[in-house]
């Protein structure tokens, strides 16, 4: 069975730590950026299967990132997952409209978190 490849975009070390721990134990080949513009470049080299993005992000943040993404014909078929904290009332909304294919709310589910990201990528 092939490994797929998560790019997971976080700025906070802890849940950096948590999602690459759980997903690396369910199989996941894990790749990592800290913002917005580490991200546009390793979803350009590294071809992740699915990009795991927190929407707030230092610098420019998850959903200007995604509209970068997905404007980019060689990054725009790479589904993107939204990480959000629900910090804003919009923030799914914001979301999808950026362009993404759904959204994990914070604190990160463990016990559901790789059967959801597998869901995104039948």
């Amino acid at each position: 069975m092939k490994s797929h490849k998560v790019l997971i975009v976080e700025d906070n070390e802890l849940n950096m730590e948590l999602i690459t721990d759980v997903l690396s134990l369910a199989g996941f080949e894990i790749v990592t950026a800290g913002d917005g513009k580490q991200a546009l470049e390793i979803a350009a080299s590294a071809r992740p299967d699915i990009v795991l993005m927190d929407v707030q992000l230092p610098g420019m943040d998850g959903l200007d990132a995604t509209r970068q993404l997905k404007a980019n014909p060689e990054t725009a078929s790479i589904p993107v997952v939204a990480i959000t904290s629900h910090a804003m009332k919009n923030e799914r909304e914001d979301a999808l409209e950026a362009g993404c294919a759904g959204y994990f709310p914070k604190p990160i589910d463990v016990s559901t978190l790789a059967a959801n990201v597998k869901k995104f990528l039948l």
